[in-house]
């Protein structure tokens, strides 16, 4: 599952001023050992590259159980709207 967040009339500001989150839940199988991982990116714009650019914000956290890896996705989507990013990419 991917999930993208950005604060509510984002799309009216210059690239430049934008911001987004990516929070992002998916599956592994590390020889043998299945389980699950959460991971949060920033992106905002990159005067040097010319485009929006992303980085990994720490920790990515493994989880052994789906149930777990949603309830850490769920904090981690908490921690965004509560900092005002609340627009998602899922709303419909």
């Amino acid at each position: 599952m991917q999930e993208v967040l950005a604060k509510p009339g984002c799309e009216m500001l210059p690239l430049a001023e934008q911001e987004f989150y990516e929070l992002r839940l998916d599956d592994f199988d590390d020889f043998g050992r299945r389980g699950f991982f959460v991971k949060q990116a920033h992106f905002q714009w990159s005067e040097i590259d010319q485009q929006m650019m992303g980085d990994d914000i720490p920790p990515v956290e493994s989880f052994p159980t789906l149930s777990q890896a949603e309830a850490g996705n769920e904090s981690r989507r908490k921690a965004l709207v509560d900092m005002g990013f609340s627009q998602s990419d899922m709303d419909f």
